[in-house]
């Protein structure tokens, strides 16, 4: 099975791409059959032979997601970029064993944070419900109070 996928070309850390056509089982480096254009991503230029681009399409050639998505830029492809999956880079036993201690680090902190944050709650809560009494009691008072002088002026309004 033909596939157009990106052939790595350039220096280590100045990597361009070849577009190339090629066997799916074939190493990166392997042999291809022809070669379509480039793909540099430090610049993010691109230059592709629509018209052999097309011609491997419809013989089968099944382009690769990156290539996919560079041919739908060039306007060889019509249709909807696909989504690149990019894997992260293996990390190795040092990088997780700290990742493991800073976690186990930052666990006893959390708890407790929640736990004074819990305690902060809980105390709000009484301060807020204590002031709410506090305004009852007062209210009550307030009417106990009009009360009595109601009374007080139909007594004297009375007599």
């Amino acid at each position: 099975m033909l596939v157009i996928r990106l052939k790595p070309v350039g220096r280590k850390n100045q990597i361009s791409f070849r577009i190339v056509v090629a066997e799916k089982r074939s190493k990166l480096n392997g042999p291809y059959r022809e070669d379509l254009g480039f793909y540099n991503p430090a610049t993010d230029k691109f230059v592709v032979k629509a018209d052999r681009a097309k011609y491997w399409l419809s013989v089968g050639a099944q382009p690769s997601d990156t290539v996919h998505n560079i041919f739908v830029s060039a306007k060889v492809i019509e249709g909807p970029k696909k989504t690149i999956k990019i894997r992260k880079a293996k990390q190795t036993k040092e990088e997780e064993k700290s990742i493991k201690e800073e976690k186990s680090t930052k666990a006893p902190v959390a708890e407790a944070t929640e736990a004074t944050e819990a305690t902060e709650a809980a105390e709000a809560t009484e301060a807020t419900e204590a002031a709410e009494a506090v305004e009852a009691t007062e209210a009550k008072q307030s009417v106990a109070e009009k009360a009595k002088e109601e009374t007080e002026t139909e007594v004297k309004s009375e007599q």
